[in-house]
């Protein structure tokens, strides 16, 4: 598996991540869990990305894969749910990341995000100085953040994380264009999530969740020819070879869709007239479209 440079913190990423959401779903069972992720580190995947919102995930990450610590990067997510701390303080920011430690059994966590942290909040700047001084402490590696839009932008021009994790997808492109070139020229690294926008082309109704609802809208609204491509194929290879991306982190709890979305991404980047085909249909039909959040 390709490895890049993440950013400037002299750390490099697989070009495929694992998303480990879904190894809370209750489809999973312990031994399941176990299995996959070991088949992850296998294939050489080195970034597992979890948060402290996905429910089991991080303790079936300490639980299965710490004895094999040296083989990835580690990425959470803290900002929230610290037993009797106010949500988006200073202290809960720590104690999230002295948690998530202790779940993974890990002395040091190599990417932690601020999770989907309001614009007021970042601004405020205590939560920010708290990743600093965790990061200061040798708690984490790097300080980053996890959202869209307007937080994105205010914490790429901040300066003051080593890396972002954002939506990047055939049907959310506009961090990709307007946020992502400036992450480059900061060299901060970049970690595009929900690259498969919820695989939204395998419903004929426009589905409930309100953010598949309206990736379906974007995905009928562009019409795309995929030219023959499988379109989980055309979309993951889209966001993972999209510029200034450092890896796609991507989820499941089958084997079987681990492995098909490793065997894609292996094929390389799509081709240079189609990758900016995408790019051109969606900007032509974007109606004031902004990252779904």
């Amino acid at each position: 598996m390709e490895k890049r440079a993440f950013g400037q913190t002299g750390l490099s990423v697989s070009v495929l991540g694992f998303g480990s959401m879904h190894l809370n779903d209750e489809r999973s069972s312990d031994g399941d869990a176990g299995r996959l992720l070991n088949q992850v580190l296998d294939a050489g995947i080195n970034l597992i990305d979890t948060a402290r919102g996905y429910g089991l995930s991080e303790e079936r990450i300490g639980r299965y894969i710490a004895h094999r610590r040296s083989e990835y990067l580690l990425s959470t997510k803290v900002g929230y749910g610290i037993p009797g701390v106010a949500d988006w303080t200073y202290d809960c920011i720590v104690a999230g990341v002295q948690a998530a430690c202790q779940r993974m059994h890990t002395d040091v966590i190599d990417i932690v995000h601020l999770h989907s942290c309001p614009l007021p909040v970042l601004q405020r700047g205590d939560v920010v100085r708290a990743l600093e001084d965790c990061q200061s402490s040798g708690k984490l590696r790097v300080a980053a953040y996890s959202g869209d839009n307007a937080e994105l932008r205010w914490a790429i021009d901040s300066g003051r994380f080593g890396s972002v994790q954002t939506s990047v997808s055939v049907c959310d492109q506009f961090n990709l264009t307007q946020h992502l070139p400036q992450a480059q020229s900061r060299r901060v690294g970049v970690i595009a999530k929900r690259p498969l926008a919820g695989a939204v082309w395998r419903f004929s109704d426009r589905p409930g969740d309100e953010a598949e609802g309206r990736y379906w809208d974007r995905f009928r609204a562009m019409g795309m020819d995929p030219q023959g491509l499988d379109w989980g194929e055309l979309a993951l290879r889209f966001a993972a070879f999209a510029p200034g991306v450092a890896s796609a982190i991507a989820g499941t709890h089958k084997p079987e869709n681990f492995q098909r979305n490793l065997d894609i991404v292996e094929r390389g980047p799509l081709d240079a007239a189609l990758q900016a085909l995408i790019t051109q249909t969606f900007a032509a039909c974007n109606d004031g479209w902004n990252s779904i959040v």
